[in-house]
């Protein structure tokens, strides 16, 4: 029978004053082989590099397998049984979009095995899942993203980020719950932050696009980083230290992973990364790819 190979970017989120707004796609990919069969559910998880699969189930709740059948609904398709092999790369709970990676995964497998090509009801039937869209956004589309709801749809725009931006992702082995995070927030905020951080988000889509220069000042944020900051202090610690030595630094997604936006891949030595694995990664130009195997 006919398999298909999908290929998904890890993402960031928010980058800063961007809330729930603006997502980027990185080059650490999670792979998803589908297969239909003549009957039932089989997933094997596979992984290869700081994805963990120990908590990650193998029943109908996996999501990559939900968003299969979510797909396959939308377009009246049912297959009578899968087959899935995930190999994870993306770290679980560390704010670089692995539930969002997934539930792309499925989508697109669903398309495939509906015969049909990826629309912008993708995008609304991945969002879904988390109730915003800028991470599923990236990993659909790649590059840069700006992500809004407009009448109870999800929609997203793809930006062409600079080729000078080099992202560097500071990654604990702690992880975090996006729920437990946004429990933190506070119902209301200041007039005078939310006008900052509008500024601010509207100077960051400049910055990522055109003037990486403008960075440091257009990834300030006083909307959600330091509300969280109790459940992730040596994160939101690490990115006061980074920004106080001139790097454009912000909690990636919910945490606790650090994005750090650099033009030359590095961070400087003062700055103290002790418990965090550091990446260099590229930025994801192409999101989502479907391939016939």
């Amino acid at each position: 029978m006919t398999s298909y190979r999908v290929t998904v970017p890890a993402s960031t989120a928010n980058l800063g004053p961007g809330f729930d707004a603006l997502g980027m796609a990185l080059g650490l990919h999670d792979v998803v082989e589908v297969t239909a069969i003549d009957h039932g559910l089989k997933i094997e998880v596979v992984d290869a590099g700081a994805g963990g699969v120990a908590d990650v189930p193998t029943d109908e709740s996996h999501l990559v397998a939900r968003a299969i059948r979510r797909a396959c609904a939308h377009w009246d398709v049912r297959p009578p049984g899968l087959h899935l092999r995930c190999r994870n790369a993306i770290p679980h709970a560390r704010g670089l979009g692995s539930s969002a990676a997934a539930v792309v995964s499925g989508v697109a497998a669903g398309y495939a095995l509906a015969g049909r090509p990826l629309d912008a009801d993708a995008l609304q039937l991945a969002a879904e899942f988390e109730g915003h869209a800028d991470n599923a956004a990236a990993s659909l589309l790649g590059g840069l993203v700006i992500a809004w709801s407009e009448h109870g749809r999800f929609r997203a725009e793809r930006l062409e980020p600079h080729p000078g931006i080099r992202p560097v992702l500071a990654i604990p082995e702690l992880r975090s719950s996006t729920d437990a995070t946004r429990g933190l927030l506070p119902g209301a905020v200041p007039h005078a932050d939310a006008a900052f951080t509008a500024g601010r988000a509207a100077l960051a889509v400049h910055a990522l696009t055109a003037r990486p220069d403008l960075l440091l000042a257009a990834t300030e944020d006083r909307l959600h980083q330091h509300y969280r900051a109790p459940a992730l202090p040596e994160s939101v610690a690490l990115v006061d230290a980074l920004r106080d030595n001139g790097i454009a630094a912000a909690v990636s997604g919910a945490g606790p992973t650090v994005l750090a936006l650099t033009v030359d891949g590095r961070l400087p030595e003062r700055a103290d990364t002790r418990g965090f694995s550091l990446a260099e990664l590229a930025i994801d130009l192409g999101g989502v790819k479907v391939e016939v195997r």
